[in-house]
């Protein structure tokens, strides 16, 4: 069973796609206390990085456990296509119109 200070040490880790593109630092966690599991990572987005490119400068990128492949000295996580993001924003900014 994990413990508080395992989830605390995540914070501050590296994050990278299985790609070997950086995206920036988890600054949080999301978590499921009834279940005591990560729902998702929290990433600070670096400016020029990877995520950037997709999201901007935003910051708070929550990032879905489900995508998290390894955690080590860096965390690494699925890649995300661009294109596949853009497809979805487009469908999210359509049905906020409608």
């Amino acid at each position: 069973m994990a413990t508080i200070e395992e989830f605390s040490n995540l914070i501050g880790k590296d994050v990278f796609t299985d790609k070997g593109s950086y995206c920036g630092k988890i600054s949080n966690l999301e978590l499921d206390l009834e279940k005591f599991k990560v729902r998702a990572i929290i990433v600070d987005v670096v400016k020029g990085s990877f995520l950037a490119d997709i999201v901007g400068s935003k910051k708070g990128v929550v990032i879905p456990f489900q995508m998290v492949q390894s955690i080590g000295e860096i965390v690494i996580i699925k890649s995300i296509s661009p294109s596949l993001f853009e497809a979805e924003k487009g469908e999210k900014e359509t049905t906020e119109i409608i």
